[in-house]
Order: C-alpha cells, then sequence, then structure tokens
C-alpha cells in the first residue's frame, strides 16, 4: 500500500460535505462537526491522563453504535494514524492496526454501513481488494450490520416503541431496528458481533432520534436516549454523543431520561445549539442540538456552553441540576 493510497479523504471536496441527509431522524454529521466533538474528547483525554495524547495511544478502542456515514471513525483514524506514526513507521502495518484492533463500528441500515466501511476501508468490503485494511477475513470487517428485527408485544416494540403497522416490513425494507438498543444483554451481543468480548475506551456518536409512532401527522418517539442509556451501560471511559437538545424540557417519554442525566455528575461537558442550522445545515430540529461528554471517572460540575454562528457566546461550570429557589 502507497501513501497516496491511505490519503484519498483529503481530495476536495469531501465526500462527507456533500451527501444529503436519509430523513430528518438520520442526519449525517458534518466532518467539522465531528472533529469538534473529537477535539473535546482529545483534551478531556489529556486533562486526566497527565498531558498524553490519546492518538498516540495504541491501545484505545473506540465504537460508534449508530454508525452512518463513518465519519466519526473516519476522522479518529486520521488523527491515531499521525499520532501512532512513530510508534509504528511503516504506514501498512500502522493502519491495519488501526483498522483491525482499535476501530469498531456498528452500521444503522444496510446503507449505511456499506457507506461508513467506505468512508473507512476505501472499499464496501474490509477485506476486498481495495481495502486499506490487510488482515480481515470477512466483509463486515469491524464495522458491524445485520438485519434486526423488532419484538413486538401488542402493537409496540418492546426495545424502541415501534408501532407495529409501520415497522413490521417484508425482507426487501429497513427495519429501523436498530441492533444497539435491541439488545437485554448488550455485552453478549458485541461479543456475537466482533467474536469477542468487547471493551470499548471511547464511545461517540450521533444516533437517530425519532421513530413515528403512528400518530396523526408528525408524530413521533424519541430513541437517541436508549443509545445513550445503552453506551452507558458499557462503562466507556469517555462516551461522547450528539443528541437534541429538548431532553433539557423533558415530555414524550423523555421525563425519566432527563431526571437520569441531570443526577449524573459524570457529565463534564455540554455544547448546546440553539439553532440546529449550526450544526446540520439545512435541519430543522426543534430546540436545537446539543453535543455531551461523559467521563466514566468524573465527579462534580458539568462546563455548559452555548454557540452561535461559530463562536461560544456563553460558558457557566455549575451543577448540571440547579436547586429550586422558592419565593
Amino acid at each position: 500500500m502507497t501513501q497516496a493510497s491511505f490519503t484519498l479523504q483529503i481530495h476536495n471536496p469531501d465526500v462527507l460535505t456533500c451527501i444529503a441527509n436519509l430523513s430528518n431522524d438520520e442526519v449525517f454529521t458534518p466532518p467539522e462537526f465531528a472533529n469538534q466533538v473529537l477535539d473535546t474528547l482529545e483534551s478531556a483525554w489529556a486533562l486526566n491522563n497527565s498531558g498524553a495524547n490519546l492518538w498516540a495511544n495504541r491501545e484505545v478502542r473506540f465504537l460508534d453504535p449508530c454508525t452512518k456515514s463513518g465519519v466519526f471513525l473516519r476522522e479518529i483514524v486520521k488523527r491515531l494514524n499521525t499520532g501512532l506514526a512513530s510508534e509504528i513507521p511503516d504506514l501498512t502495518e500502522r493502519v491495519n492496526h488501526i483498522l483491525t484492533s482499535q476501530i469498531f463500528g456498528i452500521g444503522l441500515t444496510e446503507l449505511t454501513s456499506l457507506l461508513a466501511r467506505r468512508s473507512v476501508y476505501c472499499s464496501k468490503n474490509a477485506n476486498g481488494i481495495h481495502s486499506i485494511a490487510r488482515t480481515f477475513s470477512q466483509e463486515n470487517g469491524n464495522i458491524w450490520f445485520e438485519r434486526t428485527e423488532h419484538s413486538w408485544r401488542a402493537d409496540k416494540c418492546i426495545f424502541c416503541r415501534a408501532n407495529k403497522s409501520e415497522y413490521e416490513r417484508a425482507i426487501d425494507l429497513e427495519t429501523h431496528a436498530y441492533a444497539f438498543i435491541h439488545s437485554q444483554d448488550i455485552m453478549s451481543s458485541l461479543l456475537s458481533m466482533f467474536g469477542e468480548e468487547m471493551h470499548f475506551d471511547v464511545i461517540i456518536g450521533n444516533p437517530p432520534y425519532q421513530l413515528s409512532d403512528g400518530g396523526f401527522g408528525t408524530s413521533a418517539v424519541p430513541i437517541y436516549h436508549k443509545f445513550v442509556e445503552q453506551a452507558k451501560a458499557l462503562e466507556p471511559r469517555y462516551l461522547a454523543m450528539v443528541v437534541p437538545a429538548r431532553w433539557f424540557a423533558g415530555g414524550k417519554g423523555l421525563d425519566d431520561f432527563r431526571e437520569s442525566m441531570l443526577n449524573d455528575t459524570r457529565i463534564s461537558r455540554i455544547v448546546d445549539f440553539p439553532d440546529s442550522n449550526e450544526v446540520f445545515p439545512g435541519t430543522q430540529i426543534k430546540g436545537g442540538v446539543c453535543y455531551f461528554l461523559w467521563e466514566r471517572d468524573h465527579t462534580g460540575q458539568v462546563e455548559v456552553s452555548n454557540q452561535n454562528r461559530g463562536q461560544i457566546t456563553s460558558t457557566q461550570v455549575r451543577d448540571l441540576l440547579e436547586p429550586c429557589v422558592s419565593g
């Protein structure tokens, strides 16, 4: 493999800045924004590890449990490729190590799994002749996808509350039964997916936000919080996710999640974007969006920032759950 074969992603324009969203519920993450989230993660890692460079650590494992375009994984690969250059000087060996030992993803749909593999491996098949990975024996590589079915109880899925009349579909249609949240034992599911017992240091992603619940018009049930809860159950060292900011207010099945988040002292940073167009151009998400950083070993206050037009407009370090003040 030559250096040129691995640097296709620097071509201008970046294809991941040009693709259209599949829907308002499965929005592709722009590379620039993905890198802002990764910068936050990098800073936290250095702060908690005596200034160490996260990207120079060959042992750290990353999981995107809801990968769509593969942008988070691709940008992580780029950073690791630079950070590990001294320790693993041979480019082919270095890239193969990163892709086979450090980078993992779970595709949301068959289409997004193929797109993610193309972004990360430069081939829809991880073991294909054009893949920049060299030792995979399976087409999936470490970006897993298999069709998953909903588990119906009456007319609702017991995992995601999808409506049976809308999501019980023929074999040629996507079920939108996302594997990461359709599991009662996520550790066993990961063992089945990747062939070994897995522990991830970093879980990062932009989950789908909602599913139609069969109600009138655009009525929908939120599901993004289920990805957050499942990821926390895996106890990574760090968790970073992009979610709608409307969880601040609760409602529509989010009250318990809101209560859990507000009382979780492991959340160290929240960056809020009141205008969703700031993050996802052309996409209107009521209440805006935010991303948060959760640290397994953090206890205490959270840094809360608001961003508008590319600038941080306010920052406070405080308890996430502020005490009520009676009049």
